[in-house]
């Protein structure tokens, strides 16, 4: 009897800024999964809306109770979600407890570990008990400003420094911070996106990313990234919007970019990570390797970080997201 195909969900959407960046992301996802292999579908949550795009062209409602859909009379369960939300609920545990209480295998980490990857002041302080080297930062919450002083950010973090939402996935709301004047502002620009807000020192140097991917039978360290910008930092507009250089080998020497990948693999390690991230980092003019944010749902349209490192590794995503999904069924 001929082997039925898995019916894969790319659950793209969600309630950030960055829901649209999600479905191109979602839209490169289908584009590179291997369709002998798989029934690929794309699914697009927003708030209480939540349906699958059919093949014929028209969506269903997605039941919630068990996340199947009805496709020509008949009901469809999913065996696997691609997670592709950048921000919540798909980038900060909800949407992954969700799928623990429906018993639906998917491809990012567990629970505590996505929540404690979005929130970026957690994750720097839980890391470096690990030795793992970040940036200075403060904590301030919507409500409580007046507990952190203007004075106080600028003995403790220094100047430039950057404002920015501690719990979100998207580049919203972000500012480099050149004077003390210029704080207020920027804490009421990133509190638009998040009710807490991270305060972090500035780290001059070369900016990297590195994305890893490991299963049972492999460990994968793809080719590191050097992001340039002429911008003030790696924005929006940068990001989304080609403001920027992208160079893949980074132009780093051997023995940095071994150092970095030992960095990487451990991280993932200690975080028990799932699937594919993405670590940035900056490099000091003296060498020195700063963690900057672990991404648990790296861009994936063909012009993103990881489809470019993928390609420079000499491997398709085909065959990545093979191993990935087949990884949670060994």
């Amino acid at each position: 009897m001929k082997n039925l195909k898995r019916n894969i969900a790319i659950v793209c959407g969600g309630d950030s800024s960055e829901h649209d960046v999600s479905l191109r992301s979602a839209q490169g996802l289908y584009s590179f999964f291997d369709k002998e292999r798989y029934n690929v579908y794309i699914v697009d949550i927003k708030g209480q809306d939540w349906h699958v795009e059919l093949h014929d062209g028209t969506t269903a409602r997605i039941d919630r109770n068990d996340f199947s859909f009805v496709e020509n009379g008949k009901a469809c369960l999913f065996d696997y979600a691609y997670i592709t939300i950048h921000g919540t609920p798909g980038e900060n545990g909800l949407l992954q407890g969700y799928f623990d209480l429906i018993g639906l295998p998917y491809s990012t980490s567990g629970v505590l570990v996505e929540a404690m990857t979005f929130d970026k002041f957690v994750l720097n302080q839980y890391l470096r008990g690990y030795g793992v080297s970040v940036a200075e930062s403060l904590l301030i919450r919507k409500g409580y400003e007046e507990l952190v002083s203007d004075e106080e950010i600028e003995r403790q973090i220094g100047m430039p420094c950057f404002v920015k939402p501690a719990a979100d996935g998207s580049s919203f709301g972000v500012t480099k911070v050149k004077n003390v004047d210029q704080l207020a502002p920027a804490i009421r620009k990133a509190m638009m996106e998040s009710p807490e807000i991270m305060v972090e020192s500035f780290l001059e140097g070369t900016e990297i990313t590195q994305g890893c991917y490991k299963t049972r039978q492999k460990s994968v360290l793809l080719p590191i990234t050097e992001v340039v910008t002429s911008n003030e930092f790696f924005d929006y507009d940068a990001k989304y919007n080609g403001q920027v250089q992208e160079i893949t080998p980074a132009r780093i020497s051997p023995e940095v970019a071994e150092r970095v990948g030992k960095i990487t693999s451990h991280i993932y390690d200690i975080l028990h990570c799932n699937g594919i991230i993405r670590i940035d980092y900056i490099i000091s003019p003296e060498g020195k390797i700063n963690m900057l944010e672990v991404n648990t749902t790296p861009g994936m349209t063909a012009t993103s970080f990881i489809p470019q490192q993928v390609r420079a590794a000499g491997l398709t995503m085909a065959d990545v997201l093979t191993d990935i999904v087949e990884n949670q069924f060994v």
